[in-house]
């Protein structure tokens, strides 16, 4: 029996989606028949499609996160999915990092998030169907994170913010974790390198290749259907077998 997933009628805010990863999970919504809201500091480079509806926000900022979630269930009245998918961090010597570059990928990694599901609440917990909040995590929260020791911590926050908010919520509010790993999007090269170079990491995904956004996007549009009703405080691994030792080789 075939089963399809139909978000018509629904809407969802996607943090942070107006490219990469983002922009990918927003697609899959988009497809699914969704009200997509996106947002993010600055409009997009490349058009966003004409249906979507984009929000200026810098989520590190509480008040702004807040009215960033108003403004979004202000367009059909009602909010009934979130992802949290704005973060991120450049690469930093854990050393020499500055105090203010630390507190800034904590902020956005960790207290955005946070702030955006407290407003989604606020909306969620009146609705008769409630609603679900999804956080994008990352596999550097359950492993060593050199040169990015603030957003590895605060990914490590995230999960634990999930799991507490899950069984807070309950049950009109599902809240999810999805545990990406490797993904190919417009920053690859920047930690990944070109080449030679990204061939030989890629090669260590059991799966044999990075995953696209549009992989992420298929578990969030997943986990924002009714098929996941049962399914709150969860961590879903989405990292294609996990990082290969390099002990075992690359064959």
């Amino acid at each position: 029996m075939a089963t399809t997933i139909d978000l018509a009628g629904r809407t969802v805010l996607v943090t942070g989606g107006t490219k990469g990863v983002g922009r990918g999970i927003a697609t899959r919504f988009a497809d699914a028949g969704a009200t997509v809201v996106v947002c993010a500091r600055r409009e997009a480079e490349n058009p966003l499609p004409s249906t979507w509806h984009f929000i200026p926000a810098d989520l590190r900022d509480g008040d702004s996160a807040w009215a960033a979630v108003d403004a979004a269930a202000a367009i059909t009245g009602h909010l009934d999915i979130v992802v949290n998918n704005a973060g991120g961090s450049p690469p930093a010597i854990s050393a020499e990092a500055s105090p203010k570059f630390s507190q800034r990928i904590v902020e956005l990694n960790l207290l955005a998030p946070y702030y955006v599901a407290q407003r989604a609440h606020h909306h969620m917990i009146t609705q008769p169907t409630g609603g679900s909040i999804i956080n994008i995590g990352s596999v550097v929260s359950d492993r060593p994170s050199p040169t990015t020791a603030a957003y590895g911590a605060a990914k490590a926050g995230l999960k634990q913010l999930t799991t507490t908010l899950a069984m807070e919520w309950a049950p009109k509010i599902r809240v999810n974790t999805i545990t990406v790993g490797l993904i190919l999007t417009e920053q690859a090269a920047l930690f990944y390198g070109e080449g030679e170079t990204r061939e030989r990491i890629e090669s260590g995904i059991p799966m044999g290749r990075f995953a696209l956004p549009s992989d992420i996007g298929d578990i969030a549009v997943w986990l924002g259907s009714d098929l996941s009703s049962y399914v709150t405080g969860a961590d879903i691994a989405a990292h294609g077998g996990g990082e290969r030792p390099p002990f075992l080789g690359t064959e």
